[in-house]
């Protein structure tokens, strides 16, 4: 007679069979929210009518603090210690609570919450989401923004993040958390290429994009490239912001196309109107193209003629808004993967035919000039009281700075 314990060996199936089947029912179910969240400051909501939308576009390397309180003050619709104040969120994929204390000691704020998720999971996580809709500016830290766009885009979490903007709100980010911002997001879920393997194949595979995720109000066709300059971590960007521009018109995905590199340590805020501007201690470099490269295929060296760079220092403007400025650029171009001349300093530039003070056409550069500007204050290309004598600075708006030229030059 056999010793076997069939008794035993039933069991020891039995329990088989209900550990597999509790596997198989714990892979079924949903993944349990696990985001971790960090709040200092009022525990009451804000509730201030937002002034915006507007952008704090950062190139990573240090945080510029004075673009976020610039973004706070947009949003809020005031300076200073008085006025409303609002509800400020963090985006994290990593990391902990860094920004809490220096951004809630900012003038206007009420609370700041740093929020730290990795998985849709815990974006989709109702209560995420209900805290992110009740904020009213919302800031991408750093990090990978692979993980941005696997983990938040098209959850409940995006879906307040658009509520925010709508209703005028304010979104800010740096590296990673810049990137995302564009139209067109080079994604680095398939890898982060260099400028020499962008160059010397535009098509290789790490380079993937993701599209119409933001892109907001006056950013359309635009893809932002942080951490641009040589120097800090060996960056030098400039060569694969060129490919990833070419890309977009050889893919049909734009018929002109602005590609935004930014150094580290800079940031370039954007107000509703479209009015860019930089600051922190570094450059903007804009980069426009509105043809098809010469060669743009798979496997091949580029090669591009024609791109128009425009060269943004500390305190400079841009409209983006309107992009059709002929003047104020230089010419840069790519052959067989190499870049042609000092793509980093601008010169020779197109440059600008100065413009008569006389706006009235008097005869005379007079206060009736002033006139003139108070008709066509804030109007834009296109519109009835728009004057293009008034642009003194060829951006598609009359505002402040075309006033502060003539100031200058009365």
């Amino acid at each position: 007679m056999s010793g076997t314990n069939h008794y035993g060996s039933r069991m020891v199936k039995a329990h088989l069979g209900c550990l597999v089947a509790a596997l198989v029912l714990a892979a079924a179910l949903p993944l349990q929210a696990t985001a971790t969240r960090y709040k200092v400051g009022s525990g009451t909501d804000a509730t201030p009518v937002c002034h915006g939308p507007a952008y704090d576009i950062g190139g990573g390397g240090g945080d510029v603090d004075p673009a976020i309180q610039w973004l706070i003050d947009q949003v809020r619709g005031a300076t200073g210690s008085g006025g409303p104040k609002l509800d400020v969120i963090i985006l994290r994929c990593s990391g902990s609570n860094g920004y809490n204390a220096p951004i809630l000691a900012m003038n206007g704020v009420n609370s700041v919450e740093s929020i730290v998720g990795s998985s849709v999971a815990d974006f989709n996580d109702p209560a995420v989401a209900q805290a992110m809709a009740k904020a009213e500016v919302i800031f991408f830290a750093g990090g990978d923004q692979a993980n941005y766009i696997q983990f938040i885009k098209g959850t409940a979490t995006d879906t307040a993040i658009q509520s925010v903007l709508a209703r005028g709100g304010g979104l800010g980010g740096t590296s990673a958390g810049a990137a995302v911002q564009g139209a067109i997001i080079h994604d680095a879920t398939t890898g982060s290429s260099t400028s020499a393997e962008a160059l010397g194949n535009p098509y290789h595979a790490k380079i993937h994009f993701t599209y119409g995720w933001f892109g907001s109000l006056n950013l359309g066709d635009i893809l932002f490239e942080p951490h641009l300059q040589p120097g800090g971590n060996g960056y030098d960007r400039m060569g694969r912001l060129l490919a990833f521009v070419a890309r977009q018109l050889q893919d049909r995905k734009a018929t002109a196309m602005l590609g935004i590199g930014i150094d580290t340590e800079t940031s370039l805020v954007v107000d509703k109107t479209g009015l860019a501007t930089v600051m922190g201690g570094k450059n903007v470099y804009l980069v426009r193209l509105d043809h098809t490269p010469e060669i743009c295929e798979p496997g091949i060296p580029l090669t591009c003629i024609g791109y128009k760079i425009w060269l943004l220092s500390p305190g400079q403007t841009f409209n983006l808004a309107n992009r059709s400025s002929t003047c104020g650029y230089y010419p840069a171009t790519v052959t067989a993967g190499v870049l042609g001349g000092d793509y980093y300093a601008a010169g020779p530039t197109v440059t600008c035919t100065p413009k008569s003070l006389d706006l009235d056409g008097n005869g005379a550069v007079d206060v009736r000039d002033l006139v003139e500007f108070a008709k066509a204050y804030l109007s834009r290309t296109g519109e009835a009281r728009f004057k293009a004598t008034l642009d003194l600075n060829d951006d598609g708006l009359i505002d402040e700075l075309d006033i502060a030229i003539w100031v200058a030059g009365f």
